[in-house]
């Protein structure tokens, strides 16, 4: 790339030794490391004049706000070309790999992304502070042609690639109605657009934040729903939740939030960043025939699942249209694998249950400490289901406390599964008879992960022949 080294010469005052190509994603735009000797810089070459321009401008605006982003040291005269300050190799992205591959995230990287999404709001106020909106490319601002632009590039790039039929009619309707609940209140914050892990470089654990060059005024919404939704990151409901906390903590520096009706005002913006994502990853993906973007379709098909499980009153077509695109064949693979619980109660003399998963078996828990009814001659005929039997059990208490202590240690079991999207979990409850103790125990237990969790749960009392499910809720 002749244009770069010549403007890599003429800043250094020296030639390049290396020159490496960089990987790049959705943009256009390509990159490279340049170096020589201990001078290291990136060298972007991008087609788009105006697009060069706004995030050479933005880049200088928001340093100058304190705001931590790469410094543009060179323009070539065309300014088809500039050198940018060479932040590593570290990517948030990257050093989040082992959360985003399990769905369990360790201290250290929930550290790295609390401190990243607490510094989003300074981006958006401090960004926005006497910041030339005309810069901003391709719009300068947020508006009803780009909400439009948004829903359309979903409707054609992905929604008509998947063969299904639905009255677009209808749909422009909810469309337009989604479009109106976007663009309610005035904004004066700056929206990044594109704010997702993959564009937040590592320095020394500090965040840096690159690719802005879409950014625009904005709603603040738009750029949380974006990094915690980001398709591939696979945050868990729980993280999302605390990372919203802590930037509602950070957004409060600059104006009053209503917790509750910012989380519902955000449920829109997630909706429609998630339609925007999937157009883009059905022209990356299927017309560009970029990998990376097929890949994620998956992910991001399933947060659209998770999302319509509550729904959205105001678009009614749409919901239905998006829950028939979700249920299509082609898409059946993509589902998010789902744990099953199953619980048992057994006699030891009969051999403990098999693993019909073939995963080797789960807990097995031993009831036979606990005061038998069976040595009563009037509990014979009775089981752990029946009311005598349960009355004898709780008011001697013994079994009361011994599930005191297991409901703890099966409800972080569960929960990991559920993180890891792990598909099966066995809980075994024997004692002498399969009857009374550990027909009583495996029962609670099936209803106590059943009403807690919400996942699908098959009980089997293995020796009284009964087989009964809890289904997903």
């Amino acid at each position: 790339m002749q244009p770069l080294t010549d403007l890599f010469t003429s800043f250094t005052g020296q030639p390049h030794q290396t020159l490496e190509a960089l990987p790049t994603s959705g943009s256009n735009r390509r990159y490279y490391r340049l170096t020589s000797g201990e001078a290291s810089l990136i060298g972007v070459y991008g087609e788009s004049l105006d697009e060069n321009r706004a995030f050479i401008s933005l880049a200088g605006h928001f340093r100058k706000q304190g705001l931590k982003v790469p410094r543009v040291v060179a323009i070539s005269d065309d300014q088809h070309c500039y050198l940018q300050e060479d932040l590593g190799e570290t990517v948030l992205f990257d050093r989040i790999k082992a959360g985003r591959n399990t769905g369990v995230f360790s201290h250290g990287e929930k550290e790295l992304l609390h401190k990243t999404i607490a510094r989003l709001a300074d981006i958006q106020y401090l960004g926005a502070r006497g910041l030339d909106f005309s810069v901003c490319y391709p719009l300068p601002a947020f508006n009803l042609r780009s909400v439009m632009w948004d829903l359309n590039y979903f409707k054609y790039s992905f929604l008509k690639t998947t063969g299904m039929e639905f009255l677009e009619d209808l749909l422009e309707n909810d469309f337009e109605q989604l479009a109106a609940t976007l663009l309610q209140g005035e904004t004066e914050t700056f929206m990044y657009r594109d704010f997702q892990s993959r564009n937040v470089m590592l320095v020394a654990d500090e965040p840096y934040f690159i690719d802005f060059q879409g950014g625009r005024k904005g709603p603040v919404y738009y750029d949380l729903a974006s990094f915690l939704w980001q398709a591939k990151a696979n945050f868990p409901a729980e993280l999302r939740d605390e990372l919203t906390v802590t930037y509602i903590h950070s957004l409060r520096k600059y104006q009053p939030v209503e917790e509750s009706a910012f989380r519902e005002r955000l449920r829109h913006f997630v909706l429609f960043r998630t339609l925007q994502v999937l157009g883009a990853y059905g022209f990356r993906g299927y017309f560009e025939k970029k990998p990376h973007f097929i890949q994620s379709v998956p992910f991001a098909l399933n947060n659209l699942r998770e999302l319509l499980k509550e729904g959205f009153e105001s678009y009614p077509y749409l919901c239905d249209t998006l829950r028939k695109m979700c249920d299509l064949k082609q898409f059946a693979d993509s589902r998010k694998r789902e744990l099953e619980v199953r619980v048992y109660s057994f006699a030891y003399k009969k051999g403990i249950p098999e693993d019909s998963s073939g995963n080797g078996g789960g807990y097995v828990f031993d009831c036979r400490a606990i005061n038998n009814p069976g040595k009563f001659e009037r509990y014979n005929n009775a089981t752990g289901l029946d009311e005598p039997v349960i009355r004898f059990l709780e008011e001697d208490g013994e079994i009361v406390i011994f599930l005191r202590n297991i409901y703890p240690l099966i409800d972080q079991h569960v929960k990991r599964y559920m993180e890891r999207s792990f598909t099966h979990l066995m809980i075994s409850f024997g004692c002498t008879g399969g009857q009374h103790r550990s027909v009583y125990a495996a029962q609670h237990v099936a209803e106590h992960i059943s009403k807690k969790f919400g996942v699908r749960v098959s009980l089997v009392h293995r020796e009284q022949n009964l087989e009964q499910e809890f289904r997903k809720k």
